[in-house]
């Protein structure tokens, strides 16, 4: 039985990394999966492809994928991109706020334009794209599922990274406020928390040996995560089994908000 058979999902950023693996993940499940992509094309075509093949055996049940293009920092991009999915397939059961960027640069040197460009696709992105879909299931009735992709910094520190940890724990704040507030409408909303991840995005530690051995040295058990690790928890969420889930930040991170460094006691005391 495939847990999302029939459900019809829109993943923002899912051409690539994280969303890429969901997409497919998704599709593996029976769902549906529009794709929303903003830069690489070509990037989104190969997982649109990726994802339609995975759900291949149940094709004949109606399983389908399509593009939508669109900056999710920008109102009328997302106004847009549920407008093209709703008009080919009538409704959206589930909406994972995906996309992300970081910039990189010791707080009183950054650009307020790198600033604002985080917050905007991280934060502004997914409080737009969360609008459009809980207006769609408030009048279409039934509720519906809200996933955001945030990150273990959410929660912990990330110097020299200031709008990117300031936009995660924003929309973990978002997510759970939504929650609270739609729940009577039979609105779930839940957040997952990934850790050291192996996608695109962390490319710089992750395919040089001495700063992956580096990270992963804080990890408790040991190695970096992979993408359908995420996907895997995603599903689950989306999933009638998650049916009680609702406000929830998932850490999905290999022990690493545990704070390896603790495992041994500094001090036993007398």
């Amino acid at each position: 039985m495939k847990r999302l058979e029939g459900k019809n999902v829109l993943i923002t950023g899912g051409s690539t990394g994280i969303g890429r693996s969901t997409a497919i993940r998704f599709a593996d499940e029976g769902a549906n999966v529009a794709i929303n992509y903003h830069a690489s094309e070509t990037e989104a075509e190969i997982t649109l492809g990726e994802a339609q093949g995975a759900c291949s055996l149940i094709r004949e049940r109606g399983c389908k994928g399509m593009l939508v293009q669109g900056d999710v920092a920008n109102e009328e991009d997302v106004k847009r991109i549920f407008d093209e999915v709703l008009k080919a397939w009538g409704r959206i059961d589930v909406l994972i706020n995906n996309a992300g960027i970081q910039a990189a640069s010791p707080t009183h040197e950054m650009s307020m334009d790198a600033y604002d460009r985080v917050l905007a696709v991280n934060l502004r992105g997914a409080f737009l794209c969360s609008r459009e879909a809980i207006r769609h299931f408030l009048d279409r009735g039934g509720g519906g599922v809200i996933l955001n992709n945030t990150s273990v910094h959410e929660t912990m520190p990330k110097p020299q990274y200031a709008p990117y940890a300031a936009s995660k724990a924003g929309l973990g704040a978002l997510g759970k406020t939504l929650a609270l507030e739609y729940a009577g409408q039979g609105i779930r909303v839940n957040t997952v928390a990934p850790g050291a991840i192996r996608t695109p995005i962390n490319r710089e530690w992750a395919e040089d040996p001495e700063k992956k051995a580096l990270v992963e040295g804080h990890i408790p058990l040991g190695r970096a995560g992979e993408p359908e690790e995420i996907a895997a928890v995603f599903a689950f969420l989306a999933s009638d089994e998650a049916a009680y889930i609702t406000g929830q930040t998932i850490y999905v991170d290999g022990g690493l908000t545990l704070c390896n460094d603790f495992r041994t006691p500094w001090s036993l005391g007398s």
